[in-house]
């Protein structure tokens, strides 16, 4: 299955029977509201569950820039989640020193990739939190 606007229409078709389950991964997918052209935006990502929360990684695979999602949340931290089945509202914030390096973690053991990402660029990559709003 694509990673990308194919991966989004069929976990939204299934309910998430296909697109959640993804590389020995579970994904997500995330709406957010475009910063310029007001319009929703929904990317799939791989998450984990902090407790009730759901984290996720701003990685852009290494680019040395934030991907849209990311700076979409930054103007406006409103989101919709769609966990399988599961859809609702969210809101969005960037994990702080205090809680990062224990996400991170847990993150880079999902998808060790992420890494790897962060060595291929200066930009600190963000671990980003969702809370059911």
């Amino acid at each position: 299955m694509l990673f990308g606007q194919e991966h989004v229409k069929r976990y939204q078709e299934t309910d998430g029977a296909e697109g959640h389950d993804w590389q020995g991964t579970t994904v997500l997918l995330l709406t957010t509201t475009g910063r310029r052209s007001g319009q929703p935006r929904t990317t799939p990502l791989i998450y984990q569950k902090d407790g009730d929360r759901y984290v996720i990684v701003a990685s852009l695979g290494g680019a040395d820039h934030h991907p849209q999602w990311y700076l979409n949340l930054q103007n406006d931290p409103q989101a919709e989640l769609q966990v399988k089945g599961d859809k609702f509202k969210a809101r969005a914030h960037t994990a702080d020193q205090s809680e990062k390096p224990a996400l991170w973690k847990k993150m880079a053991a999902t998808w060790p990739d992420y890494d790897e990402y962060q060595k291929k660029t200066d930009r600190e990559i963000p671990v980003v939190v969702l809370e059911r709003a």
